[in-house]
């Protein structure tokens, strides 16, 4: 993992950059391994420190956070680096207590900072963390309401002594040993004192309460592309999903939206819909499209000259519709 110091390195007197531990646990937020690191290599590439991350442009920033979802992480992220940058004169306060005081760190980002990249033996609790010491403990109770004794659990563990190996190596082992679907407990180094182990229900742990279905949402997006090139694009308030973002404008997602073109046109149906799910709902989103003159005066938004537009600064669901199109247009 790129944002990683390792125990050897460490002994050579490499020290974590907190500014790397941060981008990495922001972006890990939701996501997998796999998907966040060549986004934290290019991040890193173009901004190699909070410095110049608070100076970016926020299109830049949200452009190249595209396809990472949960946007309001990049809105944070952006906050947190100017408030490092402007109270803190760029340097990451080295306690739980004061990352917490940062815009867009919570208790576990704020634990895993201090102590990865500064050492305090701050309790560390992710999902892999959870599951952990679920399983080492026997704890029946089903999460969420576990949460409490987990990290409970998790406190009595903590060591004083590289409390950011421990806390980094607890969450590997859950990443790939102590899986959530056929934990491989014959390599685990935990094995003799589990208690789930012990009484054959490790792949039952941790129980969770059952979820409630997602509901269904329903929206119109409509996609004018005017004589020159220049697409109809509007910004979300900065407030909300994909708040900040640029967009299609549309009706709002409802159970039955509302039918609001942007501006008047001849509006096609291309017979195709966008399907997308977010982390409460599932989106089902009508398209209308159309080719307008270079007079066309919209209700809503603004033509983006085609020199401008990059569809990978667009959200997934946008781009989705974009796609359907560009094959149409």
């Amino acid at each position: 993992m790129p944002w990683r110091i390792g125990p050897a390195d460490r002994a050579t007197g490499q020290r974590p950059d907190p500014y790397r531990v941060w981008l990495s646990e922001v972006m890990l937020q939701q996501t997998t391994v796999a998907a966040v690191r060549d986004y934290f290599r290019r991040f890193t590439a173009r901004w190699p420190d909070v410095a110049a991350l608070a100076a970016a442009p926020d299109e830049d920033v949200m452009g190249e956070w595209a396809g990472l979802g949960y946007y309001a992480r990049a809105r944070n992220l952006l906050k947190c680096a100017r408030a490092v940058v402007s109270q803190h004169h760029g340097h990451f306060p080295s306690t739980r207590e004061g990352l917490l005081g940062l815009p867009g760190i919570g208790p576990y980002t704020a634990a895993a900072i201090a102590a990865i990249a500064f050492d305090e033996p701050a309790v560390v609790v992710d999902g892999n963390v959870e599951r952990v010491m679920a399983r080492l403990h026997l704890v029946e109770t089903p999460l969420p309401p576990a949460k409490a004794e987990l990290i409970a659990l998790a406190a009595a563990l903590t060591p004083d002594h590289r409390p950011g190996d421990y806390a980094q190596a607890v969450m590997d082992l859950g990443a790939t040993i102590c899986t959530p679907r056929n934990p491989a407990c014959g390599i685990c180094p935990w094995a003799q004192p589990c208690a789930a182990r012990a009484a054959g229900v490790q792949g039952e742990l941790p129980r969770k309460l059952a979820k409630a279905a997602k509901p269904l949402r329903t929206g119109v997006a409509y996609l004018a592309r005017r004589a020159d090139g220049a697409w109809l694009l509007e910004r979300r308030p900065d407030q909300g999903l994909l708040g900040g973002m640029l967009g299609w404008p549309g009706s709002d997602w409802a159970a039955s939206p509302a039918d609001q073109p942007p501006l008047a046109a001849d509006w096609r149906d291309p017979g195709a819909e966008v399907r997308h799910t977010f982390t409460h709902f599932h989106l089902h989103l009508a398209l209308r499209i159309a080719e307008v003159p270079l007079d066309a005066a919209p209700e809503r938004g603004f033509f983006l000259p085609s020199a401008d537009f990059r569809p990978s600064a667009l959200p997934t669901v946008m781009r989705k519709a974009y796609d359907i199109a560009r094959s149409i247009l």
